[in-house]
């Protein structure tokens, strides 16, 4: 059974796991537990190739952290706290498959994190994004400062960081914060399809893509080029490869093993 706050649902090869937390799907320690705990079990799972992630509901994909943590002021707690946004949200980075955020509404703080540690966001004509931390004497803490940049530039990242500035799905799409805006209510379906394109890519593939196209947003370019030599050498030791070019000279589909 899913952990309550974290609901889990598999569409053939991908997982949907929603985040039920009412009323504003915010996050806390038990439903940080639980999306690191369920991102493992499906790493495990080669079945599955992709994973969707949506808010319940139709106005919050996620208002992010309850700030009811944070009132006392205690540091014991708030380091708590921080170490399980950045391990949760590191194991949806590190997902071996593909991520794809469908922003039903809200996203703000944690919950725009949680969107930014996913590999593609798809947004609904009205969902609103923001990281708002510093206007309430904090500052994102689970991958915010990091990977916003990456995605939009320093210039619109210090914009939503530092001025607190919101942005509409319609200008999130043009900065490059998400890569997709579709009418309201209809993101998760448009996910979902998404990932459906996944199912006929070779798993063992995509993860090695993954590695590579995340790498380089560290890696001198020059490793990066010789990492894809050795994956793609490494990638003749699995039947999927195998599998995948026969398949191609037969003319017929691939069946896929994630092995």
């Amino acid at each position: 059974m899913s952990p309550a706050k974290i609901q889990l649902a598999m569409h053939g090869h991908t997982a949907l796991l929603t985040i039920a937390n009412p009323p504003a799907n915010t996050w806390d320690r038990e439903s940080l537990a639980a999306l690191e705990q369920l991102i493992g079990q499906l790493n495990d799972d080669p079945n599955v190739y992709a994973l969707v992630i949506t808010g319940q509901g139709d106005k919050f994909f996620s208002a992010g952290a309850d700030l009811k943590q944070f009132a006392d002021g205690d540091r014991t707690a708030a380091r708590e706290v921080a170490e399980l946004f950045g391990r949760a949200f590191t194991a949806l980075s590190q997902f071996r498959g593909v991520s794809i955020a469908a922003i039903n509404g809200y996203a703000m703080g944690g919950g725009l994190e949680c969107a930014l540690a996913c590999d593609i966001r798809i947004a609904e004509e009205q969902a609103q994004m923001a990281l708002p931390e510093a206007s309430v004497g904090l500052l994102p803490c689970a991958g915010g400062t990091q990977n916003l940049p990456w995605l939009v530039g320093e210039g619109w990242a210090k914009r939503m960081i530092l001025c607190g500035e919101r942005v509409s799905a319609q200008k999130a799409e043009r900065i490059g914060l998400v890569e997709e805006v579709v009418p309201r209510g209809e993101a998760l379906a448009f996910a979902l399809q998404l990932a459906e394109r996944v199912h006929a890519q070779s798993p063992s593939s995509v993860s090695r893509c993954k590695r590579l196209v995340m790498n380089a947003r560290s890696a001198p370019h020059a490793e990066g080029w010789a990492a894809e030599r050795d994956l793609f050498v490494e990638l003749f030791d699995t039947r999927d490869q195998r599998e995948g070019v026969n398949a191609f000279l037969e003319k017929r589909s691939a069946h896929w093993q994630n092995a």
